[in-house]
């Protein structure tokens, strides 16, 4: 009896080590999330200020980044379960929805409010006026792409039809664009930073105008997730968009050199002053969200700019695609 006794106090003893054990490895095991971003860019800063600075591991997040180049393969990602969350342009949650989509996409944290693109001159130009495109050689952008739709958006903006104004190039592949412009014969592209700011400074093109700040507030580029996790994993992608807010907020605080200096290690082939230019110019014109929520006038903005491109396969309402109560609540905490 007595040998029983000791049997069962040690066996309780064991299961009793063994259960706070877990609870400890539980409770310091951190969620995997899977991003996948369309693209590398000093545009997204708030993002990687939110890595850097350990906002996600404070929400018991593990973020694990990966740049999927284009929309097409960062929506195909997520799509496929390649990604939990996407950080790619809202028009593609459009596309999808239109194709009838039965898990479709859902836009629950926005990260820039304006186009993050830059009109770049061949030639230096002192009085840059929008009338001096007609008739150029311009290099555009990806049809259906939100660069491209902007652009044409701003130009007929202006009084310009891209496409009859024009000498316009769609054939170049996105990541050929800058290339294809400095060695080819072309008056004019439109260039995302930082290679817009470094053809300035090697002389090989020159910064005449901003889309982003002619085109007026648009998600450009949010985080959006299938509808499905969003409901099976509601608390995560509030933990996801808390740690965002999070970074936003440091962004508005903090000047453009400590910015820079965070998001450094991203851009490891990029000069820390080109950094801290593009930073501030984006900063300055208002491109970085201040918060996640993406309101009704700007998804109607870019419905407008689809619409106006001849891209919008579909009307959808703000409330079908959008979910804001997720960002509201983050920011009134």
């Amino acid at each position: 009896m007595k040998k029983a006794s000791s049997f069962l106090a040690m066996l309780c003893s064991v299961i009793l080590v063994f259960t706070l054990g877990a609870c400890s490895n539980n409770t310091s095991t951190n969620t995997k999330i899977e991003v996948a971003e369309v693209t590398r860019s000093i545009f997204y800063a708030p993002q990687y200020v939110a890595l850097e600075k350990g906002f996600f591991e404070e929400e018991g997040l593990d973020v694990d980044l990966k740049t999927t180049w284009g929309g097409d393969k960062t929506m195909t990602a997520l799509l496929s379960g390649g990604a939990d969350i996407a950080l790619v342009g809202s028009e593609t949650s459009i596309y999808v929805y239109a194709r009838g989509a039965n898990d479709p996409v859902i836009n629950f944290a926005q990260l820039t409010q304006t186009d993050g693109t830059f009109l770049v001159a061949k030639e230096k130009q002192d009085h840059f006026e929008w009338q001096d495109l007609k008739g150029s050689k311009f290099l555009g952008q990806r049809k259906g792409g939100m660069p491209q739709m902007v652009g044409e958006y701003v130009l007929k903006q202006h009084g310009i039809d891209p496409h009859e104004d024009l000498d316009l190039s769609q054939n170049v592949d996105f990541a050929n664009i800058p290339n294809a412009f400095a060695t080819g014969d072309y008056d004019y592209v439109q260039l995302f930073e930082p290679t817009a700011s470094v053809f300035e400074r090697e002389g090989k093109g020159h910064i005449v105008a901003s889309f982003g700040e002619a085109s007026g507030k648009v998600p450009y580029t949010v985080f959006m997730t299938k509808e499905s996790f969003l409901n099976e994993e509601e608390e995560t992608v509030k933990k996801f968009t808390r740690a965002l807010y999070k970074a936003q907020k440091w962004v508005q605080e903090h000047s453009v050199e400590e910015i820079a200096e965070v998001i450094k290690p991203y851009f490891e082939d990029s000069d820390l002053n080109i950094i801290t230019t593009v930073v501030d110019r984006y900063k300055s014109q208002g491109s970085f969200a201040l918060d996640p929520i993406l309101d009704e006038e700007e998804w109607n903005n870019l419905k407008d700019i689809m619409d106006e491109a001849g891209e919008l396969p579909q009307d959808v309402e703000h409330g079908v695609l959008v979910n804001t109560q997720i960002a509201e609540e983050v920011t009134k905490e």
